[in-house]
């Protein structure tokens, strides 16, 4: 595509003329603007707009999209871009995203609209993907200079980098190579020009040593011309790779000089599921569960069931300490009962030990003995089945056991002065909750029972809803499964069953992943010895670190199995929050809240990205003020510079917490006022516009020009799973947290696959398989706790 040069600016005086906005930016000149608070995404279709335009869907901050493909367009001219109310010049957006410097011909009249505009106004422009050359400010990546691939490349923030934007960073930039025989990104590593005038500068934010040299190169800079900025990037990325969500949240905080609506932060947060009950255990040589569905008709239920011992608890508690991170323990009172009765005693050291213990975590009712809680399943077939009254209607468990088992765990804790919160609420396997394809529906006894009992946070499996929903009065807190199996309390078991699942049939596997399009197969089994530490442990804290880089409230759920035994579920947690801490300043830290605070966190954006979506929101900038009109009952979303604060009718108050650099959160307007008004720091009030400075000729700089295009690789435009498990990068839709609408190209869980028999076992393996064993009783199906499927989504 052609490219235009600083003739641009040039020009821009005499496009501005044409285009009748000579007396708006007359104005600007001499008053000062209203800049309303959203972004101009224009995008080519490609991964980098879409990745930047994810993050500001994901945070919240309003944007308009712009296709370049779409012949029915608007065209970026003077008008799109501002207009005069009430004798105030408007600029109607706060940054500019573009594919390039310049997506446009040569000589493009909206190029030279989109330069005069954010001259005038003091608006940056980011640069999301182009190739290092003289008219960005770089030399050409030759001499010393770079073109290819940077898979594998460690990238290092300047000093000028932390100062700035990315001063929520440590400084190093990894760039993944999930896939030695894919390229996974490109870029150009090239000098910034000695030879500017005085009036420009680049100045590097991002660098990486060119290979062959001494010198370095910029990936991302910041190009000073013409009395406009630009972020310059020159390589290319998509939305899920860690090289891009490390630096995701600093280019919306400097194309928006540090004011924008919306908000990021990073979350973390780990609920041991079944505390106080025992697990049934994988059996390696049947390859199935006793115990459960899984294995074949007659085999004798587990006989060593995996239960945490008081070692194992005190353990706990000290690896919380060491690790500055608080679990949450999702227990069953009944399954203390059920220890002390099958080994005769008043007593369980365990609940004991954890009583006295219970200000290390956060406690979460999981009812009292984790039945199945949907429809009546009938387990005489794999997979089992809904069970139909005569009439062929759906049995459903009904709604006096439901708010008993909630109840009665209630009560349970409260005689043992265990104290929690009783809004809280993970039912077993998620169940009374839809589970397809058995259950489309949730169970309609549920939402009456979680009233009963005053729930109004209830867990949902991410793997199957990634999105928050009602139930009745409450609200789904979705949760993401951790490849850490439920029936596994040592390595060996964990690794054997892992290759079960994700082994071809020729291999030795089950061949769920050959039959699954969001799976990915071994390509051998894995030492069992020797396979967790060095495969799964680091593949699957990759996968959890990318959703806690991706501003995702979901919690993520494991077993108190994995804190038995082998405590195999430490060496997870602990790579994720060593790495995590490895590339963050300590002014971002690990953000680890209750249950019912990510629920709430999901009903505001919720509320927030509708209003957004709707165009009920109206917000902008004049000067070192800032003015936010949302629906009633709507709190706003944002993010300001330290020392914001929110002005009242009387006085002040606070705004928001401190996060990464800025302040940020939720707030809402003052007594006597319908908008929330914030009062910005002098030190963030921008220099008044300078208007159109006069263009500097570009200098002639003699070296071989590549091809007028940008490589983008297919592991870029297709992104390469991390291994096996990681279903965020397949073509799988999920939701945007908070966002109510799907994106393409994610699926919202880690390890999903689907829950199918498979096998000469007929094991039922996936995380959509909810399966239990149950037992004639009564006439009733009474469960026996386990589920099969992978991570135990109990």
């Amino acid at each position: 595509m052609g490219r235009a040069t600083r003739r641009v600016a040039a020009c821009a005086a005499a496009v501005l003329l044409a285009g009748g906005l000579q007396s708006s930016l007359a104005h600007a000149a001499t008053t000062t603007p209203r800049i309303d608070l959203t972004v101009l995404v224009i995008s080519d279709g490609g991964p980098a707009t879409a990745a930047i335009a994810a993050e500001l869907k994901s945070q919240g901050t309003p944007y308009k999209l712009v296709d370049l493909n779409d012949a029915g367009r608007p065209v970026i001219d003077t008008a799109f871009l501002s207009d005069t109310l009430n004798g105030q010049p408007r600029g109607k957006y706060q940054g500019i995203v573009l594919p390039n410097d310049n997506p446009f011909t040569a000589g493009s009249a909206e190029m030279a609209a989109i330069a005069a505009y954010e001259a005038a106004f003091g608006v940056r422009q980011v640069d999301a993907y182009t190739y290092a050359r003289p008219d960005v400010g770089l030399n050409w990546a030759v001499d010393p200079g770079y073109m290819g691939t940077l898979d594998g490349f460690q990238g290092q923030v300047t000093a000028s980098g932390l100062g700035g934007s990315f001063g929520y960073l440590k400084g190093t930039i990894p760039f993944e190579d999930n896939d030695p025989a894919i390229s996974e990104s490109y870029g150009y590593l090239a000098t910034p020009r000695t030879d500017l005038p005085a009036s420009s500068s680049f100045t590097p934010l991002v660098e990486v040593p060119i290979p062959g040299s001494t010198a370095k190169g910029s990936l991302v800079g910041e190009y000073a011309h013409d009395g406009r900025k630009e972020l310059v990037v020159t390589f290319v990325y998509n939305q899920y790779q860690q090289q891009y969500r490390l630096l995701a949240r600093g280019i919306v905080d400097w194309i928006t000089q540090g004011v924008h609506l919306g908000y990021d932060r990073n979350y973390f947060a780990a609920h041991v599921d079944d505390v106080f009950l025992a697990d049934d255990r994988w059996d390696t040589v049947l390859k199935c569960t006793p115990g459960d569905v899984t294995c074949p008709p007659g085999t004798p239920e587990t006989a060593n069931p995996i239960r945490m011992t008081v070692a194992d608890a005190q353990f706990a508690k000290q690896w919380q300490t060491a690790n500055n991170f608080t679990m949450d323990m999702v227990f069953n009172g009944g399954g203390s009962e059920d220890w002390k009765a099958d080994h005769e005693t008043t007593t369980d050291p365990v609940v004991d030990q954890m009583i006295a213990d219970q200000s290390s975590y956060r406690w979460v009712n999981h009812t009292y003995t984790h039945p199945y809680l949907g429809c009546l399943q009938d387990v005489s077939v794999v997979p089992w089945k809904c069970t139909k009254n005569a009439a062929g209607s759906t049995v459903w468990v009904d709604q006096a056991t439901i708010t008993s088992q909630i109840k009665n765990n209630l009560d349970w804790a409260a005689a043992r002065g265990l104290t929690l919160d009783r809004t809280e609420l993970v039912t077993g396997e998620h169940s009374g909750l839809l589970t397809a394809p058995q259950e489309t529906s949730d169970n309609p006894y549920l939402a009456p029972s979680l009233a009963a009992n005053g729930v109004k946070w209830t867990a949902s499996d991410a793997s199957r809803e990634p999105a928050q929903r009602a139930v009745g009065a409450a609200l789904t807190v979705p949760r993401y499964p951790m490849n850490v199996f439920y029936n596994a309390a040592t390595a060996k078991e964990e690794t054997d069953e892992y290759n079960w699942i994700y082994t071809s049939v020729a291999n030795g596997g089950s061949g769920v992943c050959e039959n699954n399009a969001n799976s990915t197969c071994l390509p051998a089994p894995l030492d069992v010895n020797t396979g967790y530490q060095s495969y799964i442990v680091p593949l699957e804290a990759r996968i959890d670190l990318g959703h806690v880089l991706n501003n995702d409230p979901r919690p993520h759920f494991i077993h108190q199995s994995n804190l038995s035994e082998d405590r195999i579920v430490y060496p997870v947690l602990e790579k994720v929050l060593s790495t995590y801490r490895s590339l963050h300043a300590d002014n971002t830290p690990v953000v680890n809240l209750a249950q019912k605070d990510l629920g709430l966190e999901f009903q505001r954006r919720a509320a927030w990205s509708n209003a957004v979506t709707a165009g009920q929101v109206t917000a902008y900038r004049v000067g070192n003020a800032v003015r936010v009109s949302a629906p009633s009952g709507v709190q706003v979303q944002a993010t300001m510079p330290t020392g914001t604060v929110q002005q009242l009718a009387i006085g002040t108050a606070a705004f928001g917490t401190a996060y990464a650099g800025s302040l940020s959160g939720w707030v809402k307007p003052g007594q006597l006022q319908s908008a929330v008004q914030l009062q910005l720091p002098a030190a963030a009030t921008p220099a008044a516009p300078a208007g159109t400075s006069p263009s500097v000729a570009a200098k002639s700089v003699a070296a071989p020009a590549p091809a007028d295009t940008k490589i983008v690789p297919q592991g870029t435009a297709d992104a390469v799973p991390a291994g096996p498990g990681d279903t965020d990068r397949t073509d799988a839709p999920t939701l945007v947290p908070g966002s109510g609408a799907p994106v393409a190209g994610k699926n919202a869980a880690a390890g999903t696959t689907a829950g199918k028999a498979t096998g000469t076992t007929g094991k039922a393996a996936g995380k959509g398989d909810t399966a239990q064993h149950g037992k004639a009783s009564g006439g009733k199906a009474e469960p026996v706790k386990k589920t099969a499927g992978m991570s135990g989504t109990r």
